[in-house]
Formats: C-alpha cells, sequence, structure tokens
C-alpha cells in the first residue's frame, strides 16, 4: 500500500432495499448505501417513493438504475428509459445513480453512458447539488475490464463498482489492483461476495471502497400454504428475500477502520 493511500477512511457502502435497511447500515457507520430493488436478480432500478423513504433515512443514496435483469446490452428504448430514471431518482433525492451499459462486442457503450451521465448533472444541478456517478458491475462482464475503467475515467465518472472480473472479488485482486492504476483518477470499489475478512486485502490491492449486501435471508411470515409465484421460488424456503444483517455491517466497519488506522501508523512511521 502506497503512503498515504488512505488517510481518508476507506468507504463502506451497503446494498440496500428498504429504509429499515438503510438504518440498519446507517447505525452500523456506512458511509452510504446503494438502493436497488430485487436485490434476488442483482438489482434493479427502485420506485421513487422508495428512493425518497430512504434517502430520507440519512446515509447518501447511490440510487442503481437498471431497467431489467439480464445482460447491460440495451435497446434505444431502454437506455431512454434509464435516462429518465435516472432524472428521477436524483429528483426523489439520490445522492448519485449506478449504471452500466455494454455494446453486444463487448466494449463500454459510451454514447449510453454519456446519456445518463448528461441526465444525473442536468438532474443534480436543477435540484441544487452535486452528483455522483458510478459505473455498476456491467465492467466485470466487459471483454477487458481493466480498459473499460480506464474509459470510464475519461469519461468523468466517479467510481466503478467491480469485482475484478472475478465472481467474487477477493478472487479479483490482480485485477482490481490494475485498474486501480489504470485509472487512478476513479475510486476502485470491491463489490461481490465480499466478507468483513477480505477487506484488508482489497484495500491493499488500491480498492478506495468496498461495497456489501450484508444480507440475510427474511424470515417467511406467510400464514396460509404457499405456492410459487416465479422463477424465483423453487421451494418455500428459498421463497423470500432479503433483510440487511447488522452484525455484519459492524463488523465491514471494523475492518475498514482498522485499514485506516494501519495506514496512518505506517505514514507515522514513514515520517519518523
Amino acid at each position: 500500500m502506497s503512503r498515504g493511500a488512505h488517510a481518508r477512511p476507506l468507504a463502506l457502502e451497503i446494498a440496500v432495499t428498504s429504509a429499515a435497511g438503510a438504518r440498519t447500515a446507517r447505525d452500523g457507520g456506512a458511509d452510504r448505501v446503494e438502493l436497488c430493488s430485487a436485490l434476488e436478480l442483482g438489482g434493479v432500478t427502485a420506485s421513487a417513493a422508495l428512493v425518497e423513504a430512504v434517502s430520507a433515512v440519512g446515509p447518501p443514496v447511490q440510487a442503481l438504475v437498471r431497467c431489467r435483469p439480464g445482460d447491460f446490452v440495451y435497446d434505444a428504448d431502454e437506455v431512454a428509459l434509464m435516462a429518465a430514471e435516472v432524472r428521477s431518482v436524483i429528483a426523489c433525492g439520490a445522492a448519485g445513480v449506478v449504471v452500466g451499459a455494454l455494446t453486444a462486442g463487448g466494449t463500454l457503450d459510451t454514447a449510453a453512458m454519456r446519456r445518463f451521465a448528461d441526465a444525473a448533472h442536468t438532474a443534480g444541478a436543477a435540484a441544487g447539488r452535486r452528483v455522483e456517478v458510478t459505473l455498476h458491475r456491467a465492467v466485470d462482464q466487459a471483454a477487458d475490464p481493466v480498459g473499460t475503467a480506464a474509459l470510464a475515467s475519461s469519461l468523468g465518472l466517479t467510481r466503478v463498482l467491480t469485482s475484478g472480473g472475478a465472481v467474487t472479488a477477493a478472487d479479483g485482486l490482480a485485477t482490481l489492483a490494475a485498474m486501480a492504476a489504470a485509472a487512478p483518477g476513479l475510486e476502485v470499489m470491491a463489490g461481490a461476495g465480499v466478507r468483513p475478512r477480505d477487506i484488508a486485502r482489497l484495500a491493499a490491492a488500491g480498492a478506495g471502497a468496498v461495497h456489501l449486501s450484508a444480507k440475510r435471508p427474511a424470515p417467511a411470515r406467510r400464514g396460509g400454504r404457499w405456492i410459487p409465484m416465479g422463477t424465483a421460488g423453487s421451494t418455500a424456503a428459498a421463497d423470500t428475500h432479503f433483510v440487511t444483517c447488522p452484525d455484519t455491517v459492524a463488523r465491514a466497519r471494523a475492518a475498514a477502520d482498522a485499514v485506516r488506522h494501519a495506514a496512518r501508523e505506517a505514514d507515522g512511521a514513514v515520517g519518523e
């Protein structure tokens, strides 16, 4: 880790799907939350009312804008819809948006990304505040994740949420480090399967932030019999949603703070 690399606290972002989840994240020390619906599908855009409710809780809200599950290759109607959703979530209080689009060839769809970023900044100006734009894990499905991160930096985006092109961020350390080197103006935020014990290694690889869903299955509260309502529920036990786990948030905060403490001690030793 370079001298002063983490003089600031390592940012902790928690993915939430409700105001209750945002309160849990806030109380556990999260710096911000990413808001989405249908976390079990990888997340889609939350409703305007939900964005308003979560924004009122306190931590800055980064709103995922994704009009459907599946790949990140969007047609003209989908791009127009998501640009409108970007404007909507910012107007409803979001501090930023989390977006991503690829071409059929696996490269970053720069036209769509510019449209999303322009919509975010225009909506932010209308609301009287600056907003952030994050490239989400579409980067991990790109043909060249490192090159895609560097291109995102040239578009003026704030950060990239990535697993380093691996199933979990802990398995993508080398690519995370390459992204941080290739896009020095971009905050690399490690996400996907992150556990509190992974955080120190992710920071050492160059991550300036970590992203956890910190989720656990919600207990079933059905009073009658169960029948399947969709492809997500193959059994009664599996047919549930996720809630934010306060213990996981607290342990992640402690791990991020330990990284900061170690960096300060290293800086002090170098300065002696």
